[in-house]
Order: structure tokens, then sequence, then C-alpha cells
């Protein structure tokens, strides 16, 4: 599928805050694996090397050296430089979305927020390259796969296939949804609720994720606005 150059534009943010993210990743894990050598302690999380790392080397009475508090003072600036850098990339996202049309109208869909909504619209386009809504959930993967034994579909649980940055994107989404779900008496809170009693949390999250999905590809194809009832 042909991108325009704004869908190009949209999608390589993604892909420079993407590569941001994993340097930021990689800095804080052997920050603590550094740290744990000298028998220091932090729970994985980058908020808590965010929080813990500055009062770690403010602390005269742990075991490091003049040394050991100037490199991991200099691993910290890193830190908070990629933090900088990440954050810059967010708000240029949350720009591109409000300037999209199409991702303006996405952020009305529950679970959807400026980066969900900005690389489906670059992702999707008018929807046309599709052929339904259950196809372009299937391009995500988030459409559980199945076969059939003794007459019946089993289902497998959730594909591996697709695009695996967006399928993720919609998951963290859908478990933000589920988790403030359950003192709400809307309509698709009370069939979340139902379905995390009968299905469990997690399948739920991916249920709500595919459902999302279908949605966002019919109001790209139909031109509508959000509305639950859509699929």
């Amino acid at each position: 599928m042909i991108k325009t150059i704004e869908q190009q534009d949209i999608q390589l943010v993604h892909k420079v805050r993407q590569g941001l993210v994993g340097k930021r990743t990689a800095l804080v894990n052997q920050i603590r694996g550094l740290l744990s050598e000298r028998g220091i302690i932090i729970s994985q999380g980058i908020n808590q090397v965010r929080e813990q790392l500055p009062l770690i080397l403010e602390d005269a009475e742990n075991d490091l050296t003049v040394m050991a508090r100037e490199v991991f003072a200099e691993q910290y600036e890193k830190f908070a430089a990629l933090d900088k850098e990440v954050k810059a990339q967010d708000r240029r996202i949350s720009a591109l979305c409000n300037s999209n049309a199409l991702s303006r109208r996405f952020l009305d869909v529950p679970g959807v927020g400026p980066m969900t909504a900005s690389i489906v619209a670059s992702d999707i386009g008018n929807g046309k390259g599709y052929l339904s809504s259950r196809d372009y959930a299937a391009s995500l993967g988030v459409v559980p796969g199945q076969h059939s034994s003794g007459g019946k579909q089993v289902y497998l649980g959730i594909s591996k296939r697709g695009n695996r940055y967006i399928r993720t994107l919609l998951i963290h989404g859908a478990r933000a949804v589920l988790k403030n779900c359950h003192k709400k008496k809307d309509k698709l809170s009370l069939w979340l609720q139902a379905l995390i009693e009968r299905r469990g949390f997690n399948k739920a999250a991916v249920a709500l994720a595919n459902k999302n999905a279908r949605i966002l590809w019919a109001m790209a194809t139909r031109d509508k606005e959000y509305d639950a009832c859509l699929v």
C-alpha cells in the first residue's frame, strides 16, 4: 500500500521514538545490572531508576567509590537526556495527531490516545487496502488463531504475527480501559466487566483491542465518528 508523505512522516517520528525508547531501556537495564554487582538493588521499571538513582548517588553511606559515583552520575545524565528526547517526540506525535482529521476522530475510541491514533491513521489510510474490519484486525495480529476440531472452531489465542507495534499499543490502551471499567455502568463497561469475569483480564484486553481495531477500520472506510456499534 502506497503511503502519503503525511503518513510517512508520522511513521518516521514513531520509529525515531521507538529507537530512543529502546536505547533508554537498554541503559536502564545496564544501570540496574551494574548497581546489583555492587549490592545495590533497584526494582524493575524506568520510574524506579528515575526516582532511586539520584538518592543512591547522594547516599554517602553506601559502598560506591568516588569513581563509581562519577560513572553512575554520567549514566544518569544520559538517561535524563534520553527521557527529554522521548518527551519531545511525544509532543511531536500529539501535534501530528491533532493536525490529522482521521487521527483526531480516532481519539474518541476508548483506549486510543495520540500514539495509537496517529500510527493507526498512518497505517490504515482510508482502509481500502483491507477487505474487512476482521482483515485489518488480522493484519495487526489481534484476531485469535483458530482451527476446526470435531466440527467446532477451537480458538488458539492471539496471533503473534502482524504489526507488533500497533498491536502492543492497542492492547496497552485496552488494559487501561479495563482497569477503570469496574465502577462504570455504560454498555461498554458492563460488557467488559462480564468479559473479565468470564474470560479473565488478559483475554478481555485482547478482545477490546480486537474490537477497537475493527472500529478504527470502520471509522476510516465509512468516514464515520466513533460509535461502539460500528462493528
